[in-house]
């Protein structure tokens, strides 16, 4: 019997450049890794598949553990707000690589939850976390419009319980003891995201304003860290330039333009002509 598709079920295209790819690309080849929240194993299939890690993943919501079974031989059903979790784990041996892409804002202590995770890596150990920026614009135009609405997904998912701006995750690895050796940027701009039609409505006095933060566009921040006395570097997230590629700007206008104008007929047109000299990625 087929399980029904899990809110948080995707494919990924390992050449793109969202956070799913980004976190799978920094997580190596031939790991032994802890995914923390791994939900039904969208990641977890290409770290095993595809980078011959050697994968143990942590999950409480039974319909995904379910989905992640069909691939995935060692699983724990813990909850990361019991502050017992790393408990279940003290037989296991150490870990090279911690990853819990877009979990920690689903949890009521961060910080916490974070020094758990790095209590189980090995010496020089890394831990990859994805994390949405609530400073993108499109939140903004949301605040602007006094709707602030959840959803089922994104930004502003129902089920997260904390946001990060681009200083917060900063002081979050300060504050664990950590330093950042790699840092990423999802870029989207506000029209690319699930609020374009809040950003319609703002006036486009309004719009320059808000697009004047540099990093009003990043949707995710895709990050690797170390122990400070391992880190050979430790980034700091403010002084990384946010600027769109080549590539991000005719995505970008291509999708608003299309959004905007186009029928359903001629946006498929649009997207499968991108999609062969390469503009559009699999996924998009």
């Amino acid at each position: 019997m087929e399980l029904e598709k899990h809110t948080y079920e995707y494919d990924v295209a390992l050449d793109s450049n969202n956070a799913p790819a980004r976190v799978i690309r920094m997580a190596g080849h031939g790991r032994r890794i802890l995914e923390v929240g791994a939900g039904p194993g969208s990641i977890t299939r290409h770290l095993i598949g595809t980078n011959n890690c050697d994968v143990v993943a942590l999950e409480i919501d039974p319909s995904a553990i379910a989905k992640l079974k069909e691939f995935c031989q060692k699983i724990y059903s813990l909850d990361l707000n019991d502050a017992t979790w790393p408990q279940s784990l003290s037989h296991e041996d150490k870990f090279d690589v911690v990853i819990a892409a877009d979990v920690l804002e689903h949890v009521y202590d961060p910080l916490r939850t974070l020094k758990e995770m790095k209590s189980l890596l090995r010496e020089g150990g890394e831990i990859i976390l994805s994390l949405p920026h609530v400073g993108h614009c499109a939140i903004n135009a949301c605040l602007l419009d006094e709707d602030f609405t959840y959803r089922d997904w994104g930004l502003l998912d129902k089920t997260h319980i904390r946001f990060f701006g681009i200083k917060n995750i900063n002081r979050l690895y300060a504050d664990a003891g950590m330093g950042i050796v790699e840092a990423q940027f999802v870029i989207l701009t506000p029209g690319q995201t699930e609020f374009a039609d809040r950003w319609d409505r703002l006036p486009a006095k309004t719009q320059r304003a808000l697009l004047a933060n540099p990093f009003g566009c990043v949707y995710q921040v895709v990050t690797k860290a170390k122990a400070l006395d391992h880190a050979e570097r430790n980034i700091d997230l403010m002084t990384i330039p946010p600027a769109f590629g080549p590539k991000e700007m005719v995505v970008g206008s291509l999708r608003e333009t299309a959004r905007k104008y186009l029928s359903p007929e001629m946006k498929m047109q649009l997207l499968a002509m991108g999609r062969k000299f390469g503009v559009f990625d699999k996924r998009s």
